[in-house]
């Protein structure tokens, strides 16, 4: 059994309140809108512990905010945790070796990644909630393109900066990649 190492929990912490905070601002974007994920930097920085700490904070903004709901807390979490494993499998190990040549690319290709992926699955889970939800199924698609963008921008700083003032905050032990 997979467990998060005990020096790992406050930035597991860290990254899911900033999921948190940052979620509560929302873009308008045609007829839907939109908020940053950071599911792309959680995967990357925090390997499998990013599924946890995505539950986590999708649980909380349900309860606090009624935001997604409990009933729909598991797609939700599928939607934007899986991103972040793809992004773990892809970019973490480049985290895991110190290669980062331009922490910047890396970053921004994690973030634009993650938030894309989660962009299909929603659409895709939409699709397949019923004929009523394939208006809005194809529709989601576009409204996340800008926020790819964004995320992609987010995420290459927020790596940029830390690669710079705090490295050994990226470097991921290969267990807890998987």
């Amino acid at each position: 059994m997979r467990r998060l190492e005990y020096e790992r929990i406050p930035q597991a912490a860290v990254l899911s309140s900033a999921l948190f905070v940052s979620s509560l601002i929302s873009v308008p974007v045609g007829p839907s809108s939109v908020h940053l994920i950071l599911n792309g930097l959680m995967g990357m920085v925090l390997g499998w512990a990013a599924v946890p700490a995505i539950f986590v904070e999708l649980l909380l903004q349900a309860v606090f905010f009624g935001f997604g709901g409990l009933l729909v807390l598991g797609v939700n979490t599928l939607n934007i945790a899986l991103p972040a494993l793809v992004c773990a499998a892809l970019f973490g190990r480049r985290l895991r070796q110190k290669q980062i040549p331009r922490p910047f690319l890396l970053g921004a290709a994690a973030g634009g990644l993650g938030v894309l992926l989660t962009g299909v699955l929603v659409a895709l889970s939409l699709a397949l909630s019923g004929p009523a939800f394939l208006p809005a199924a194809k529709v989601i698609p576009f409204t996340y393109l800008p926020l790819v963008i964004g995320e992609a921008v987010v995420t290459g700083a927020a790596v940029s900066f830390v690669w710079r003032v705090a490295p050994e905050l990226l470097f991921v032990p290969e267990e807890q990649h998987g």
